[in-house]
């Protein structure tokens, strides 16, 4: 057991620099959209994508807004109240429920892990939270499952480096549709 393991009730949420950097890439890929639409005269008007848009970044924020509280009954993951059920919903496991922890590979060759419930059910471990450690620990203190070879799908650098990435992709956008507007291309 680690020195971190938290001793009383605790709530996760996602990593803000997962947050920031889905968010900001969100933006960079489909920001400059309308601004294409109106130069290249696409059939679908500029405001209709910016509707589009609009509605993409609620949908993304929200399930960017995932939460997981453990306490001494239970893990669940969470949503807002104003996230619709129909769209994300969460779950509730006790740790009494709990039969096992399995690791199964993803398509691009990662790892994720499930809990396995006394029912055969499977739950995703989340493992983009804030402090993902510690959730582990609270998982091996409460379960009795050795978890320290459990690893999060993605280290922060690699969030690092696709945020750079998405700040260049933001500056050439900024630089494309100023440019596009100064020389007149985007006025009505």
């Amino acid at each position: 057991m680690s020195v971190n393991a938290p001793t009383k009730d605790a709530t996760f949420r996602i990593s803000p620099i997962i947050r920031i950097t889905l968010l900001s890439l969100y933006v960079a890929l489909t920001g400059p959209l309308p601004f294409l639409s109106q130069v290249t005269a696409a059939p679908v008007p500029p405001v209709w994508l910016w509707v589009g848009i609009g509605i993409g970044a609620i949908a993304l924020y929200a399930a960017l807004c995932e939460r997981v509280i453990v306490d001494e009954q239970q893990i669940q993951v969470t949503y807002p109240s104003w996230v619709p059920k129909f769209f994300r919903q969460g779950w509730v496991l006790p740790w009494s429920e709990v039969k096992d922890l399995k690791p199964r590979t993803t398509g691009q060759g990662g790892l994720v892990y499930y809990f396995l419930s006394k029912e055969g059910k499977g739950y995703l471990l989340p493992m983009r939270v804030a402090g993902f450690t510690r959730l582990v620990d609270y998982v091996q203190v409460k379960t009795g499952i050795d978890t320290t070879d459990v690893k999060p799908l993605a280290q922060p650098w690699m969030y690092l480096i696709l945020l750079g990435f998405t700040i260049l992709l933001l500056l050439v956008n900024a630089w494309t549709i100023t440019t596009a507007i100064a020389q007149g291309t985007l006025t009505s």
